[in-house]
C-alpha cells in the first residue's frame, strides 16, 4: 500500500533509483531538487533532506504572509514512486506554477497514484488555511489534466510561458470535490523521517 511520508535519509538508495529512472532533465517536480544539490553522497543527501525539512514551517503562513513548502514522497514497500509538494504563503512562483506540484516515476504511472497523492495534499492545504489552490500543467499533459479535473479543478485560463503553454486550474477546498480512486495506491499518510527537478522556490516548469 502506498503512503505519503516526509523526505528521509533512510531511503537514500531507493530515492536514487527513482532519480535515475527519470534520467537527465528538468522533470521531477515535487522534490524540491535544485541544480546545486549534491544527492549522490550520504552527506550531500542528508544536507538536502535537512534543507527540505527547514522549509516546512509548523505555523500557518497562508495567514501570516510567510512562505513555506511541504514536501512528501509517495512510497510503497520501500520504493520511492514519486513526490508532491505544497507551496503556500506569499511568493512569486505560486501564481505561475501553482500551490501543488507532483511527479510520478515512469514505471509507477497509470495506477492512480497522482490522483491519490493530490487528494491527500488537498487535505494538507486545508490544514494550513487555504480555501482554494492553484494547480498548473502543460496543455499536452493529458494525464495531469484528467487528474486535476478529477479532483474538482476548474480551468481558469491557458497561458503561454517560457516553458510552453500551460493550463491553470483552481480547486476549491470547502468541500471534498471527488473521491480519490483507491486502486493500488492505498490510503495511508504519515510523516516519518527527518516529477521534475525543481529549484527551492518552485519548479522549472509547470508540473503534473
Amino acid at each position: 500500500m502506498a503512503e505519503l511520508i516526509a523526505p528521509t535519509t533512510r531511503l537514500h538508495a531507493n530515492w536514487l533509483e527513482a532519480h535515475r529512472e527519470w534520467g537527465p532533465g528538468s522533470h521531477e517536480d515535487g522534490f524540491g531538487l535544485t541544480p546545486g544539490d549534491e544527492v549522490d553522497s550520504p552527506a550531500g543527501f542528508a544536507a538536502w533532506i535537512s534543507r527540505l525539512a527547514a522549509e516546512e514551517a509548523p505555523s500557518h503562513p497562508a495567514e501570516a504572509g510567510a512562505l513555506a513548502f511541504r514536501y512528501r514522497w509517495i512510497v510503497e514497500d520501500g520504493r520511492v514512486l514519486g513526490g508532491i509538494v505544497l507551496r503556500y504563503g506569499v511568493h512569486g512562483f505560486v501564481p505561475y506554477f501553482g500551490h501543488i506540484g507532483y511527479g510520478i516515476r515512469p514505471s509507477a504511472r497509470r495506477r492512480g497514484l497522482a490522483a491519490w497523492a493530490l487528494g491527500r495534499m488537498l487535505d494538507e492545504a486545508r490544514t494550513v488555511g487555504l480555501d482554494r489552490v492553484l494547480v498548473a500543467c502543460a496543455v499536452d499533459n493529458i494525464a495531469s489534466v484528467r487528474t486535476i479535473e478529477g479532483r474538482g479543478g476548474v480551468l481558469e485560463s491557458v497561458q503561454d510561458t517560457k516553458f510552453g503553454a500551460v493550463r491553470r486550474y483552481w480547486i476549491g477546498l470547502q468541500d471534498d470535490p471527488a473521491p480519490v480512486a483507491r486502486s493500488s495506491a492505498g490510503v495511508s499518510s504519515r510523516t516519518s523521517g527527518s516529477c521534475r527537478r525543481t529549484p527551492t522556490a518552485g519548479p522549472t516548469r509547470p508540473a503534473g
